[in-house]
C-alpha cells in the first residue's frame, strides 16, 4: 500500500479505479512559498518541484509516497486555483478563446528520497465563452471547481469549455497515471 500525498478527489478516484491500494494523507506544504523561490522556472519544473515536495512532506513511513501537482499556463501567465467564484469567472474570461497548457507532474519518494518523477503536458483549446455561459457553468459547478486549477472538472461539465484537447486524459485529470503505474511496477508495489 502506498501513501498518496494529496487530498485531490480526482487523484484518489484514478488510483481507486485502477486498483492501486493507497492511504491518502494531505501534505502539509506551503506551495506558494516554494513557487516564490522558482520565479522564472518553466511550468513543468515548478509542477515537478511541487510534486516532489509533497512526496517528501510525508515522513515517518517506509512505504512509497506519491506526490502530484498540476498547474495551468495561458498566454505565458500561470494560474492557481481561484480564491472565490468571482476570481473563477475572471479566469474563465481570460481563458476564453485561448489554449490552456496544463502541466501535471508526479513524484515518488521512499525513505525521504525521490526515487522517480515525471511531468506531462496537455493542451486544452478553450472555446469562446460568453458571460451568460460562464455564469450558468459556475451555477452548476461551483464550489467544486474552486478546488481545480483551470476551473474545470473534466469528469463533470468541464468538457463544455473546450473545442479540442491534446494530451493524455489522465494528465488532464491531474496526474500522469500511466507512467505512475509503470513506476509502481518497477518499484515492486504492483505486479509486473
Amino acid at each position: 500500500m502506498i501513501v498518496l500525498a494529496s487530498k485531490s478527489a480526482s487523484r484518489r478516484a484514478m488510483l481507486e479505479a485502477v486498483g492501486v491500494e493507497f492511504e491518502a494523507q494531505a501534505a502539509d506544504l506551503d506551495e506558494r512559498a516554494l513557487e516564490a523561490g522558482m520565479v522564472g522556472s518553466p511550468p513543468d519544473a515548478i509542477a515537478l518541484a511541487l510534486a516532489e515536495a509533497k512526496a517528501l512532506a510525508i515522513s515517518g513511513t517506509t512505504r512509497l509516497v506519491l506526490g502530484s501537482d498540476s498547474l495551468v499556463v495561458v498566454n505565458g501567465q500561470r494560474f492557481d486555483k481561484p480564491a472565490d467564484r468571482a476570481e473563477a469567472a475572471r479566469h474563465l474570461r481570460l481563458f476564453s478563446g485561448k489554449v490552456m497548457h496544463l502541466h501535471s507532474a508526479a513524484a515518488i519518494a521512499r525513505g525521504g528520497k525521490i526515487v522517480w518523477r515525471q511531468a506531462a503536458e496537455a493542451r486544452l483549446h478553450v472555446r469562446t465563452l460568453s458571460d451568460p455561459f460562464i455564469e450558468t457553468y459556475l451555477d452548476a459547478e461551483w464550489p467544486e471547481v474552486g478546488h481545480c486549477v483551470g476551473v474545470f472538472r473534466i469528469e463533470a461539465r468541464g468538457p463544455q469549455l473546450f473545442e479540442q484537447i491534446e494530451g493524455d486524459q489522465f494528465t488532464v485529470l491531474g496526474m500522469p497515471l500511466l507512467p505512475v503505474l509503470g513506476a509502481l511496477r518497477e518499484l515492486g508495489e504492483l505486479p509486473k
